[in-house]
């Protein structure tokens, strides 16, 4: 699951994800609540750079309550994506 980054490069997101054999969620913006939309993903990656501090703290802190490892990465771009899949997939390429 993707929170933050930028709306043009959610289908390059989609696609570097595939690459790297995981299917995302996307969220660039809260469309209602998060909490209820999180589900179970083996990876929470967050923008911190394109999203609120709000969004940030309940996101978190679902994934704290579910154990749902969270990578932290400051920019949203393509590169910084490939660099966290990588380090935390088992399926990376």
């Amino acid at each position: 699951m993707i929170v933050g980054g930028n709306e043009r490069m959610e289908a390059q997101y989609e696609n570097i994800c595939r690459e790297h054999g995981c299917k995302a969620k996307i969220f660039t913006k809260e469309h209602g609540s998060l909490k209820k939309k999180l589900g179970t993903p083996d990876l929470l990656i967050l923008f911190i750079s394109t999203v609120s501090h709000k969004m940030v703290l309940s996101v978190t802190q679902e994934a704290r309550k579910s154990s749902i490892p969270v990578a932290r990465v400051h920019t949203s771009s393509a590169t910084a994506l490939r660099a966290a899949l990588r380090e935390h997939c088992l399926n990376a390429v």
